[in-house]
């Protein structure tokens, strides 16, 4: 488990430990402090992790661990609904993702059904999966941002500045404007308003 809220992370493996058919050995606060448990010979069957970590996300944590251990199943535990982070999650390769508001009984009930092959969801995050695929169907095809710009789009609907967002991409504002420019034009919208609003209704 990767989690950096201590009270989150003791009571849900306190939890996971008491059960019959779960166990959970490690408990960390970041991926960095995860990466060197994972072996070849022992690696867990499933990794719970939060996506606002210090150091790397856990977005880019699922890429790192996916790549070199397919088999481990990865499931998001966060308090993030929104519609980029739950899609960028399950395309980096999560198999499934829970809300923290989540009871234990709930989340016992999600790693079953993951065992057993299926891939679980708060409903609210089914509900913004399904529309998402709505909504898709919807849109133009040139309506389709590419990996840097839903990234540039995430950063500014959490409210993040064109020099903070550049600073966190590592290139220049007028870079960050670019990308604005070009992301304002597929959506067909004039303001980031208009892109908060568009991130809200799932349609990014």
């Amino acid at each position: 488990m990767v989690e950096d809220d201590a009270d989150v992370r003791e009571s849900i493996q306190e939890f996971l430990n008491s059960q019959s058919d779960f166990t959970c050995p490690t408990a960390v606060d970041s991926v960095e402090k995860l990466l060197p448990e994972l072996a070849e010979e022992s690696t867990p069957d499933i990794v719970l992790m939060d996506i606002g970590l210090p150091g790397m996300s856990g977005i880019s944590g699922i890429r790192l661990i996916k790549n070199k251990f397919p088999k481990i199943d990865i499931v998001m535990l966060t308090i993030y609904a929104d519609s980029h982070r739950i899609f960028d999650a399950l395309c980096a390769g999560a198999s499934g993702y829970l809300l923290k508001n989540t009871s234990f009984a709930e989340l016992k009930d999600a790693l079953t059904t993951l065992s057993k092959g299926g891939a679980p969801m708060s409903p609210q995050i089914a509900s913004k999966v399904i529309q998402y695929f709505h909504v898709k169907k919807a849109q133009p095809r040139d309506s389709t941002l590419s990996p840097k710009e839903r990234e540039v789009a995430s950063w500014l609907v959490d409210g993040l500045s064109y020099k903070m967002v550049a600073d966190k991409m590592h290139v220049s504002v007028e870079t960050i404007r670019s990308h604005i420019k070009n992301i304002y034009k597929k959506l067909h919208i004039h303001s980031k308003g208009e892109l908060i609003s568009k991130s809200l209704r799932g349609e990014i």
